[in-house]
């Protein structure tokens, strides 16, 4: 872990107050910018709970401002305040990616079957010979494959948010490929 510029504040301000005749919270500060510091390097916090991460810098600031001030009983709190912010957000982001993890796992088992269903829907309709731009068909198909099999790149690297972007590109894609075929076995319905 590289020191972050709010960890090299909070150390310049501790070895400033070492140097004065009050007592400050020097170990509750430390702690704080130890949280603060595991945080800000828990990538599921940064990812999945920014807002906690911020709100424990910013705490962690007010904590270094009100020290600097020797206002201790204050930058006690602030420190306080940074330890739970940061330790939220670990738990926060923890739960988020597995939320995430989840939503991607779907994904990627519902598109197996609506990938053979619209290839037999594709099958079909060139059998009934019915009037579509095949040409842009397939190549939507192949889009909507690609999206697939790089969603599944993506989820075997653990970028679930990137597996849901190409997950839901490729059930857009296919999707409209059924409507497509949908429509247009209606309309040849219709006329019978």
């Amino acid at each position: 872990m590289k020191p972050t510029f709010y960890t090299l504040c909070v150390a310049l301000v501790l070895a400033m107050l070492a140097v004065g005749c009050a007592k400050p919270p020097t170990v509750e500060m430390n702690n704080a910018a130890e949280a603060v510091t595991r945080a800000e390097n828990d990538s599921n916090a940064v990812t999945y709970a920014g807002g906690s991460v911020a709100r424990a810098r910013d705490a962690l600031t007010r904590m270094s401002a009100e020290a600097s001030a020797k206002r201790y009983d204050s930058a006690r709190s602030y420190a306080a305040e940074a330890i739970a912010a940061a330790e939220r957000a670990i738990s926060d982001g923890r739960s988020g990616a597995e939320r995430a993890r989840n939503e991607a796992a779907a994904y990627i088992n519902d598109l197996k079957p609506l990938i053979a269903e619209t290839e037999q829907g594709i099958k079909a309709a060139r059998s009934a010979r019915l009037p579509l731009d095949f040409k842009s068909i397939d190549d939507d198909f192949d889009t909507a494959r690609a999206n697939t099999a790089q969603a599944e790149a993506a989820y075997a690297g653990n970028r679930y948010a990137e597996t849901i972007d190409r997950g839901r590109a490729a059930r857009v894609g296919l999707n409209s490929i059924n409507q497509r075929l949908s429509t247009a076995t209606m309309a040849v319905t219709r006329r019978k």
